[in-house]
């Protein structure tokens, strides 16, 4: 028989412990072994020879409180691993607490399914993020990256025309083709190409094309 994930609930709330017990207690793979009500209480119960896998934290790391235990777990070279279960998340709390050896980082409001699946990943050596959290990272970074795309768009002063062209170079369009579909000289695409060359900086329209690719002036 596979030997449970050993886990020792820590918080200072007897009802967020209950809670975590209750979304636990079907799972024959995990098995809460111990329950702390803060971190100095976590030690002793460490130091009296409690051998959890994984220790549920429901403590700042950032404070003294959390980062004693920590602390503790770095000095005496324990291998457990440390969710911490919280309501903060804001990216600043976050950095520390994986920076201070955290292996999981959870909010209160996590369901059983995701919770069960984060104890087990941590266990095999990963680390997890609540996925409420990682979607909100990922929609901050992806709108940042936005911000940073205008303003390349702006600073290099590309205008709409001059995307369109653009993309029908990357398309493999000759300058005269370009100037049949957008209804304009030969000579005036051809001026158009050295203006994009000239804002760029690049020597060729093999380096402009991959220039205005790699930085998401066009698709």
């Amino acid at each position: 028989m596979k030997i449970p994930i050993r886990v020792l609930l820590a918080d200072d709330h007897a009802l967020v412990r209950n809670g975590i017990i209750a979304l636990l207690e079907d799972n024959s793979e995990i098995e809460v072994i111990a329950e702390a009500s803060n971190s100095t209480d976590t030690i002793s119960q460490l130091e009296a020879g409690v051998k959890p896998d994984i220790i549920i934290a429901g403590v700042n790391i950032s404070t003294a409180d959390g980062l004693q235990l920590c602390n503790h777990i770095k000095t005496f070279a324990l291998n457990i691993k440390v969710i911490i279960l919280t309501n903060i998340d804001q990216e600043s709390e976050i950095l520390k607490c994986f920076d201070a050896g955290a292996s999981g980082y959870l909010l209160k409001n996590v369901n059983a399914a995701e919770l069960i699946f984060a104890i087990k990943q941590i266990a095999i050596g990963f680390k997890y993020i609540s996925t409420s959290i990682g979607i909100r990272l990922l929609t901050e970074s992806r709108e940042k990256s936005t911000i940073a795309f205008n303003k390349e768009k702006l600073d290099l002063n590309i205008t709409k025309r001059e995307i369109e062209i653009l993309g029908l170079i990357a398309d493999g369009y000759t300058n005269g083709e370009i100037a049949d579909r957008l209804f304009t000289s030969k000579r005036t695409i051809e001026g158009n190409r050295q203006n994009l060359l000239d804002k760029t900086g690049k020597k060729n329209t093999a380096a402009l094309i991959n220039y205005v690719v790699r930085n998401g002036i066009i698709d």
